[in-house]
């Protein structure tokens, strides 16, 4: 291979590494000097971790040579996002009151990450909070997409999804709540999944008192890469047991085979929203895909998809205002705070008999979806109703906000479910990338990764590529 080391992908770099055909320091230098070239022009990467890593990569290079036990990812370049633990680094969380905030121990996604062998290099950037679909905040400033400065990498892993789109490393991590590592995928035209709920360890050492119910339930941390199969070994490197996550499950990567043809559900529409006609053009086309690959496709609805949706907006939203509020309040910037207020607005507040009811009925819609997915194991749609939004679309007014919840619903009801879902790119429009969204059972990311690789042969992630516009 004769093209620059940052443009490899982490399987062959992991692959060259291990046999030693290249070195680790090479492969670091490479995407260091990739960061050098792209990040002022991006802000994609706000912590450059340059003399850590170099170091780092000279140790894996030296347990290559000393014939050591090697992890998935030995000697690889990653990034992490600024929302979890790394010792030595602040976890600013895009918070200004927060940027001497030293972590003192790694969160469990990071120390997996070293078992792996990763190399850590930098920190990607997060709103404030990391709540919005739009990366900007006063402390590290805003994000660039690649693809126009004038529409948002997503958020709230917009950083993840600018500097992996880039080709300012091959993996990165992000985190997921509500669509924050598979929107950012889909405005960059990349790949993002989000894992089930409890098979990649997830807790902050810092953190000064547990997460709510609801949001220690639906969060999960999760790899953003350039090909599928970069997103197999990452989540294979993440999803190593940590005993600080009781909710932490010991499940197979492989799951057992499924029966012949597998049936995918797809619809390319959202009840009560109008989709746009290039976003279903893609579902059509990614349904076509899976056809010719020997998929059995149905046009068929999955239950309960927007009051799943609704419900996670309501627990959601009692939690945030409950938990989060105060703190956007009183340390949030003028962004976090306008756009906080436009999401909750519409949301009844919830006592405690209403919160226990909601709670049991996300119970009665998870073991209709189990149901549903016992018949058809894949479900393929929309990820947003949209194009990415252009910037700042949460803070204009009231309505842009009610615009952008609306387009983003398929994204609601997954974390809702604790199931996993993949963002896979399947065209653009207006020179945007846009991509489909396919979910599957509990635990079996595996199927959800071989659907992925059938769209990645038939249109594969054209970045990295150069910011189209100048510095």
């Amino acid at each position: 291979m004769t093209e620059p080391l940052w443009r490899w992908s982490a399987t062959d770099l992991a692959h060259t590494i291990r046999t030693h055909r290249i070195s680790s320091r090479q492969a670091t230098e490479s995407c260091l000097e990739r960061v050098a070239e792209v990040n002022p022009r991006l802000n994609a990467i706000v912590e450059v971790l340059h003399d850590s890593a170099l170091a780092a990569a000279d140790a894996a290079d030296r347990a290559v040579a000393n014939g050591e036990p090697l992890g998935v990812l030995h000697g690889v370049p990653v990034t992490t996002k600024v929302n979890v633990d790394q010792r030595g680094c602040a976890t600013t969380n895009g918070i200004v009151a927060l940027r001497d905030a030293i972590a003192t121990d790694d969160s469990p996604v990071v120390a997996n990450l070293r078992r792996a062998g990763a190399v850590i290099f930098g920190r990607t950037n997060t709103p404030a909070f990391s709540f919005r679909w739009f990366t900007d905040n006063d402390l590290h400033g805003r994000t660039l997409n690649p693809w126009s400065r004038e529409h948002t990498p997503g958020g709230s892993s917009g950083g993840a999804s600018s500097a992996v789109a880039s080709g300012m490393g091959p993996i990165a991590h992000g985190n997921d709540i509500a669509g924050s590592v598979r929107y950012p995928a889909y405005c960059t035209g990349i790949y993002g999944l989000r894992p089930s709920v409890g098979r990649i360890p997830n807790f902050n050492p810092s953190a000064t008192e547990e997460r709510p119910p609801a949001m220690a339930m639906m969060s999960v941390q999760g790899p953003l890469a350039r090909t599928v199969g970069d997103l197999r070994i990452a989540l294979q490197a993440m999803s190593a047991a940590d005993i600080r996550d009781p909710a932490w499950v010991p499940a197979p990567l492989q799951g057992a085979a499924l029966s012949r043809p597998i049936k995918v559900a797809y619809s390319a529409s959202i009840p009560g929203v109008t989709v746009h006609p290039a976003v279903a053009a893609a579902v059509e086309r990614a349904a076509r895909w899976l056809s010719d690959a020997g998929y059995r496709i149905e046009a068929v609805e999955p239950p309960d998809m927007v009051e799943a949706a609704k419900l996670w907006q309501l627990i959601a939203d009692n939690e945030a205002r409950l938990v989060m509020g105060p703190l956007v309040e009183r340390l949030g910037d003028d962004g976090i705070r306008t756009a906080f207020s436009a999401m909750t607005r519409h949301t009844p507040v919830l006592d405690t008999e209403g919160y226990f009811r909601a709670l049991a009925r996300r119970t009665t819609l998870i073991r209709r979806w189990n149901a549903f997915l016992q018949d058809y194991p894949l479900v393929l749609g929309p990820l947003s109703a949209e194009p990415p939004f252009a910037w700042g679309l949460d803070v204009e007014s009231p309505e842009g906000m009610d615009r952008i919840i609306a387009a983003q619903m398929p994204q609601f009801s997954v974390p809702l479910l604790g199931l996993p879902a993949i963002c896979a790119p399947a065209g653009s429009v207006n020179g945007l990338p846009i991509g489909v969204q396919l979910i599957g059972a509990r635990f079996r990311e595996d199927t959800l990764l071989d659907a992925a690789e059938v769209l990645e042969a038939r249109h594969p992630c054209v970045a990295p590529i150069d910011p189209v516009f100048a510095a």
